[in-house]
């Protein structure tokens, strides 16, 4: 056989191969991140934990900035992404179950799920119930029994908008322990979960609800004692003395999960670049010590889960919305 065949052959499969790598996508200098509120709450914890994680990884070449984006329960971010940002390949825009109510309730005029690009979880952020430390309720059957004899006596402040994922989870919880008339309980609607819980601290509201990554920083310091976490069994570590809504008699659970969208118009490499670098993010060291000192746990639907997952919810969800009078 001729040297030449097999050079030729090679020279080819150079090219190709060639080709092949310029059409990969490689991010390139900084990436945003919009935290669809102000600073210091969940959304704001997730682009700057996760921002941080990419970079220690080298999985972007630049910074992450993160941008804050308040307004709506995270509609305004979500029209921005959508109507001025729809093929930008180098944005991430944190999310969660507060996104996926907002949709299921119809929240987002004129915008579904399938105007952005679902990439991948890096966890679920469990709710809490709290209150100031100096309040008379002790227990969450306490504050339960206070709102049976009338749905006004507690007020509760939250980081979501009316009707949202933190005034949802008050909700979810009334209804297990049985509170009638749950549309006239009060709920308080500010930009952050940070900003909720100043209120209840400084004694102007009575309940924060919250998730647990938001709450643990007033937890620490002794102004917030929270009453219940709302999952199917004790937190690990430091969060191991809460005790769970549903070992007090109420079978209330709410778990948040944390991840992102991007634009839904950017290349099909692009995306799959994202949905990589997030799932190496999930299984590094380094992300699982941030949600072991953060009290995040498990949660990362596998590659082509999660968008599926995220509609699933929100179907979910809507149904719950129907069920307990915050929609028709």
């Amino acid at each position: 056989m001729s040297m030449r065949t097999p050079l030729k052959f090679l020279a080819a499969a150079s090219l190709t191969l060639s080709a092949g790598l310029a059409m990969a996508f490689q991010p390139s200098g900084k990436v945003d991140c919009i935290a669809p509120a102000d600073p210091g709450g969940g959304w704001d914890f997730t682009c700057r934990s996760v921002g941080k994680v990419l970079e220690d990884l080298d999985l972007v070449p630049g910074s992450v900035q993160t941008i804050n984006m308040a307004g709506a329960g995270g509609g305004v971010a979500y029209a921005h992404t959508v109507s001025k940002r729809s093929d930008d390949d180098q944005l991430l825009v944190a999310a969660s179950t507060a996104t996926t109510t907002r949709l299921a309730q119809g929240q987002f005029p004129g915008m579904s799920a399938d105007d952005v690009n679902w990439i991948g979880a890096v966890g679920a952020d469990y709710g809490v119930i709290a209150v100031a430390k100096d309040s008379k309720y002790k227990d969450l059957p306490a504050l339960m029994d206070a709102l049976k004899k009338n749905p006004k006596a507690v007020k509760f402040a939250g980081g979501s908008a009316n009707g949202g994922w933190d005034h949802l989870k008050v909700l979810i919880a009334a209804n297990k322990a049985g509170v009638d008339n749950l549309p006239k309980i009060p709920y308080l609607s500010y930009n952050n979960g940070g900003e909720a819980m100043t209120q209840v601290v400084g004694g102007h509201v009575d309940a924060f609800t919250g998730d647990i990554s938001e709450a643990q920083g007033f937890m620490e310091s002794g102004d917030l004692r929270i009453l219940a976490v709302l999952a199917d069994q004790r937190l690990p570590g430091k969060f191991s003395d809460i005790p769970t809504a549903k070992e007090q008699g109420i079978d209330a659970i709410g778990a948040n999960w944390r991840g992102f969208y991007m634009p839904g118009k950017i290349s099909d490499d692009a995306r799959q670049y994202w949905v990589d670098a997030v799932d190496t993010l999930y299984k590094s060291d380094e992300w699982k010590d941030v949600m072991k000192k953060n009290g995040l746990m498990p949660f990362h639907p596998g590659q082509g889960q999660f968008e599926q997952y995220v509609k699933t919810q929100i179907d979910d969800i809507q149904a719950l919305s129907k069920e307990i009078g915050l929609i028709k």
